[in-house]
């Protein structure tokens, strides 16, 4: 059994049961199956306003310029040793509310003053992992687009080795994927593959 790890899983959905919602339950499932404690987010259920670039969080170590939803976040996304993040995919790319929560880990980066500067994470070096997933209602993997990049390549940055990229295609109905067996199995399994590494 794993011993208080927490698996933070965030939605990106803003449509309630739909196929993001429905596969995020199924990775959170595999990981609880494996020991691990999880936790959810439904990015819909909370107001994040959009970073603005005021840059006071380079001094604080936090945002203090916006008191919203990511107040509640900032400390489920610390305690969080297995972070999943899953967006369907709006217009080649993750959505508005998916955006906002990725923007607004700003604070974790450290930077320095010389131009460009450079800049490393103080989540890094803690042995953090990562699922991103996308919905795509097209078969073609292309028509997602940026999407899991987008989802990936932040939390890359911010010191997440990403075990898997898990594109679903060919979704559209709300809810369609609790159809398909053999996709609950597969995300059920990376979940708790996912739970198995960080043990």
């Amino acid at each position: 059994m794993i011993k208080d790890l927490k698996i933070l899983g965030v939605g990106g959905s803003p449509r309630k049961n739909g196929n993001t919602d429905v596969l995020l339950e199924s990775f959170l499932k595999g990981a609880e199956s494996a020991g691990a404690k999880t936790g959810k987010v439904l990015l819909r259920d909370y107001s994040i306003e959009p970073c603005i670039g005021c840059e006071r969080c380079r001094k604080t170590g936090t945002c203090t310029r916006f008191h919203d939803g990511m107040s509640l976040l900032y400390p489920e996304i610390e305690d969080a040793k297995g972070l999943i993040l899953g967006s369907p995919t709006y217009n080649y790319n993750v959505t508005a509310q998916m955006k906002a929560l990725i923007d607004r880990l700003y604070p974790y980066y450290n930077f320095t003053n010389d131009r460009p500067r450079r800049y490393s994470s103080r989540l890094a070096g803690q042995g953090r992992k990562a699922i991103v997933f996308s919905v795509c209602e097209q078969l073609e993997i292309e028509e997602m687009g940026f999407t899991l990049g987008a989802l990936g390549m932040p939390l890359e940055a911010l010191g997440y080795e990403i075990v898997e990229k898990f594109p679903v295609t060919g979704y559209f109905e709300r809810g369609a994927v609790s159809r398909d067996e053999e996709l609950l199995i597969k995300t059920f399994e990376a979940g708790k593959k996912m739970a198995e590494i960080l043990l």
